[in-house]
């Protein structure tokens, strides 16, 4: 009886050592994520923490030095969504996480340039392509000067929100006005 209880325990103790040293490598070597929403423009929620194929715990992402229109300043906010879907989707909804001197907003948000599985920064790819204006907010600097050529660029080039039917105010405008009429 005292064998069959030692035993038992062992091969218990066995399977959750193993178990652990499993989760605790796929952490170590997790240096992409998951995307598994496009919440707007600039937010997206990934995976944070898996434990044995199951999703323990997801953040949400804000793309930092960008505004994307908000879902509600149509057609741009969704049309910026669709575009975000489409960079992610098209980097096997991995991304990599880079963070910049503050890690969070004050919603809680991790703060992050994301890089598609190309090295491509999604945030510049955003601006660049007309789906959302340069947003700096110190002292998350790091890429300013990029993103601010990409919106010249953007711009010059009349793409997206700036084009001949482009968005008729900034996000941050839109969402002071909003709050006024609240």
């Amino acid at each position: 009886m005292a064998m069959r209880f030692i035993k038992r325990t062992t091969c218990i103790f066995l399977i959750l050592t193993l178990s652990l040293s499993l989760y605790f490598c796929e952490k170590q070597e997790n240096t992409t994520y998951k995307v598994v929403e496009i919440n707007d423009g600039d937010t997206v929620t990934v995976v944070m923490e898996k434990f044995l194929g199951l999703i323990i715990k997801t953040e949400r992402v804000r793309l930092i030095g960008i505004d994307a229109p908000e879902l509600d300043q149509q057609p741009w906010g969704r049309r910026a969504k669709h575009y975000l879907r489409n960079i992610i989707k098209e980097s096997d909804w991995q991304v990599r996480i880079e963070l910049d001197v503050q890690h969070r907003d004050k919603y809680g948000r991790i703060l992050a340039y994301l890089w598609d599985k190309k090295g491509n920064m999604i945030n510049y790819l955003m601006v660049r392509n007309g789906y959302a204006l340069v947003y700096t907010v110190p002292p998350n600097v790091k890429y300013t000067h990029l993103l601010i050529e990409a919106q010249r660029l953007a711009q010059e080039e009349r793409r997206g929100i700036w084009g001949k039917e482009g968005l008729k105010e900034s996000p941050s405008d839109w969402r002071k006005k909003l709050r006024g009429i609240k």
